[in-house]
Order: C-alpha cells, then structure tokens, then sequence
C-alpha cells in the first residue's frame, strides 16, 4: 500500500511539473473574447505577446485599453479596467443665520460722468462666440488644419484642442531605405514614441558615413513636405490607426472613417487604406522596420524588409 502512494505521488508530480511547463498566459479583452498567449511586454498604454500555440511566430500588439484582466500562468491575475465606485455624496453644509448687514453711510452726491462707449468687437458683444473673438480655432482628430502656410488633417490632440498631430493629406508607396545584403545595417531609428527623434538619426547617420536622402526614400518623401515633416514612429502610426476608427478598435465608427476621409479627398487628397501596411520609421534590426495597419483586426505590428515598397504618410507636430 505504501508502495502504490509513493507510486500515485511521484505521477501527480511528474504531471504538474509538465502542466507548469506548457502553462500560457491567458489574456480577457473587454468585450469578453480570450487569447491564450506568451506576454512579452505590458508598458502603460499596450502589451505584447505571442500566441500560445505559435511561440516563435509574429509579435502581436493590443492596446491596453481593450483588455479586461490577464491570468498569468502562475496563477496571478492583473485586472488593466475596474468598475468605478461612485462618489458618496456631499453632506450639505448645516444653514447658518445670515449676519444683518450694518446701514450704509448716506453717499456723497457726485456728478454724472456718461459712460465709456464699448468698441464693436468687445467681448460682451460675442459672449456665444468667444473662439471667433479670439481668432482661435480649436480641433478634434478628423479636422482640417491650414494655419501660417501649413496644411493637414488633425489626428490627435492634446487637451487644450489647439494642439496635436497633423497627417499629410496624400500618401506615397516607398521602400524604407534601399540597402540590400550585404550592406544591411542597423540605422539606430530605435524610438517607438518620436518619430521626430528617428529623423534626427538618420540625418547623422547620412552626414557620417557619406550617404544621402535618397539611401532613404521614405524618409526623403516626408523630409521633402517641409520644416517639421517626419516619418511617424511606431506609437505615432497606432494612434491614428486608433483614433480613425473613433479611439478604438472594438467596433466600427463609420462616422469618424467618413470624417477622415471626405475631408482628405475635399482638399485633392487620398483616403486611409485600411488593409495596406503603412510604414513606421521605428526600426526592428537591420533588416525590417515595423509597419501597422488602419483596420479593426490584429495584428496591429507587423515586421517588414525595409527594401520593399509600402505605404507611407508624413505627420508633423501642430
């Protein structure tokens, strides 16, 4: 009998340490769907993972946003949205006896001056239209922007309205750069965040080894659009992947789609393609740099060779 324990022990342990091997990571999206996953990477605002059944494959990118919970394969889960609890109300102040004010002294007589005539463009005039007296204009992503010589559609904003992203109205099919084995080389364009900050790389990177603009295609088309051009980053590209579809990818925002795109193609430019990768200048090695797409489906990340020809937009900041 003591024979046949040991023998049922030693199996349950041999079994759970296989079972802790082959464990995945469980990811739980806010409209219920599940993934069975390797996390790779959670920062403040995405996560990345490779899916359970396919570990050397494609890294897969989702906003956090989209995500309920994570049960990791510990056992630990990591809850990314919580219901809110509402605020208690405030106990209202117990009423006080209002003080009876002292009599005012009896004024001195003065005379009469006729009041100052008020010019035609004082505030007081245009209450209901305080941004047209200030000449200020205030936006949301979808907007066109043409201001001191530079036009655009608005792609993200900041909180005060006035200031964002702007996305190039036309678009180009160009290859990342034009270097092919065996002159690939690592460009050092490592910024998922700022594609301004890739831009300034490249720049020294021609100065120092005696290249030129054209060594880069894509970066030369957005360089070309004027002072403060750049080929997005990474983040950059996801945002106005994100914000097309109406700041999410959980359904379809035709309104914001139509919003994009009518304005686009009122001002003789083209429309977002929305199943065509657009090139990133954020870097993955020598070979590839990261792309991303404007539909609704995962992957949002995918890696491409940078000799071949893809999408490109220029953005700059406003």
């Amino acid at each position: 009998m003591n024979r046949m324990k040991k023998t049922i022990l030693f199996l349950l342990m041999t079994l759970g340490g296989l079972l802790g091997v082959s464990a995945q990571d469980l990811i739980v999206k806010t409209d219920a769907s599940q993934i069975e996953a390797k996390v790779t990477e959670i920062s403040l605002e995405q996560i990345r993972f490779k899916k359970f059944t396919n570990p050397d494959g494609p890294t897969y990118v989702l906003p956090v946003k989209e995500i309920h919970y994570i049960r990791f394969s510990n056992g630990e889960t990591e809850y990314f949205t919580r219901e809110e609890t509402p605020a208690a109300p405030a106990t209202p102040a117990a009423p006080t006896t209002p003080a009876i004010p002292p009599t005012p002294p009896t004024p001195a007589v003065v005379e009469q001056q006729p009041a100052p005539s008020q010019p035609e463009n004082d505030y007081r005039h245009h209450s209901d239209d305080l941004n047209t007296y200030y000449r200020q204009k205030y936006y949301t992503p979808g907007d066109l922007y043409d201001e001191n010589g530079v036009r655009g559609l608005v792609v993200e904003v900041d909180q005060s309205g006035r200031h964002g992203l702007l996305m190039s109205l036309d678009e180009m099919n160009l290859p990342w750069s034009v270097f092919r084995k065996p002159d690939l080389k690592v460009i050092g364009t490592s910024d998922r965040g700022d594609g301004a900050a890739n831009m300034a790389v490249v720049e020294r990177y021609i100065a120092e080894n005696g290249l030129s603009w054209d060594d880069f295609p894509a970066y030369k088309w957005c360089r070309e659009k004027g002072e403060g051009w750049y080929l997005p980053s990474i983040d950059e590209m996801l945002k106005i992947g994100h914000n097309y579809n109406g700041g999410s990818r959980l359904h379809v925002d035709r309104q914001t789609r139509s919003k994009f795109n009518d304005n686009l193609r009122s001002k003789g430019g083209e429309r977002m393609d929305r199943l065509v990768y657009y090139f990133t200048s954020t870097e993955v090695d020598d070979k590839e740099a990261m792309t991303t797409h404007m539909d609704l489906e995962p992957p949002y990340v995918v890696n491409i060779p940078k000799h071949n020809k893809f999408l490109v937009r220029a953005v700059r900041k406003f």
